[in-house]
Parts: C-alpha cells; sequence; structure tokens
C-alpha cells in the first residue's frame, strides 16, 4: 500500500483540472506540456495549505476511484442535460403543471466532501436545488420545481451516491439499500 501525503494528491488533482481551465489542446506534447505547468503551479500551493489537506492518500485505490469518479460525471452530466431541456420546456410552456416541493433525501455516504460533492451535484442542476443538510438524519432537504415524482428526483441522487461511496473509500456497500426513502416534506402549492 502506497501512501502520500495527501496534499501532494490535491496538487495532482489540480494540475488535472489546470488542463481544462487552460483549455490546452488535446495532443499528446499540449497536454504533457500542460501538465507540467499544472503542477508546478498547484504542488506549491498545495504544499503552502497543506494544513487544509490533513492525512495521506493510499495511490493502490487509484485504480477503483478514477473510473468511479468518471463515471460520476458522465450521469452528472447527463442529468444536467435532460434537467436543462426540462425546465427550458417549462419555460417555454408555461401551461405545463408545476408541483414545487421539498424533498428530504436520506444519505449512504457519511463522509463530508461525499456529501458536499452530491448536495453540489444537486444544486448545479436546473430545477433543484440543496437547501439544508439534517446531520442527525443524515439527509438532504432538496427544493424541486417539480416534485410530483420523488422517486424521479431521487434516482439520479442514488446513482451519484453509488459512485461516491468508492471514490470516498466509505465503508458502506454500493449495492446496499438507501437507509430509508425520501419523502416529501414540504409542498409548496
Amino acid at each position: 500500500m502506497t501512501r502520500v501525503p495527501r496534499w501532494v494528491t490535491a496538487g495532482f488533482a489540480f494540475a488535472v483540472v489546470w488542463l481544462f481551465v487552460a483549455e490546452t489542446q488535446g495532443t499528446p506534447r499540449a497536454l504533457l506540456a500542460g501538465l507540467v505547468v499544472g503542477l508546478a503551479l498547484s504542488l506549491p500551493v498545495t504544499y503552502a495549505f497543506r494544513k487544509l489537506f490533513p492525512g495521506r492518500s493510499d495511490l493502490s485505490r487509484i485504480p477503483t476511484a478514477v473510473p468511479a469518479a468518471v463515471k460520476y460525471v458522465v450521469v452528472f452530466v447527463y442529468e444536467l442535460l435532460t434537467a436543462n431541456v426540462d425546465v427550458v420546456k417549462r419555460v417555454l410552456a408555461p401551461s405545463m403543471p408545476l408541483d414545487p416541493g421539498v424533498v428530504v433525501i436520506p444519505l449512504r455516504v457519511e463522509s463530508d466532501a461525499a456529501i458536499t460533492a452530491i448536495g453540489n451535484s444537486i444544486t448545479l442542476t436546473p430545477g433543484t436545488l440543496t437547501m439544508d443538510y439534517d446531520a442527525e438524519e443524515n439527509a438532504l432537504h432538496v427544493h424541486a420545481v417539480d416534485a410530483s415524482d420523488v422517486e424521479g428526483l431521487v434516482a439520479p441522487v442514488r446513482r451519484w451516491e453509488r459512485y461516491a461511496l468508492v471514490i470516498f473509500d466509505e465503508e458502506t456497500d454500493p449495492d446496499a439499500p438507501a437507509p430509508e426513502p425520501a419523502r416529501l416534506e414540504v409542498n409548496d402549492e
């Protein structure tokens, strides 16, 4: 088991993000040059702020965490696109029924990073907004433009959660059922 300081792995992650931010060309030479520049920028910064990245990273998890992260992003992008189409339909056809409400979604993930990733994914998806996190219940309170189909609203969250359990190395089995079903807490109408 190879373990390195977490600030080092954060620096490498930020260097990969740099490739996208800098709009690096897709050629191998440009990608390598962009990665070197990203590392030159990110490693000193993550070292300077290493107290924000406590602990060590287990590099042996990379073969399972990276594919799960890619799947998470693919599912997120799909949900993002379909939600955008749904919101556009509602804007262009105001006669479409709205059934806004707040849904409580119990979670299986427990780490702060996993909860934050899922909460942000919900908020970034048009038509939904993560309003609150209840630590006692380990549940997110989500406002939706259309809360008439609670299971349809919860389905993408369960898929994200399945991958987040692997990405963030949580103890819960990704195939384990949710602790309890989601429920409609408040109907805004």
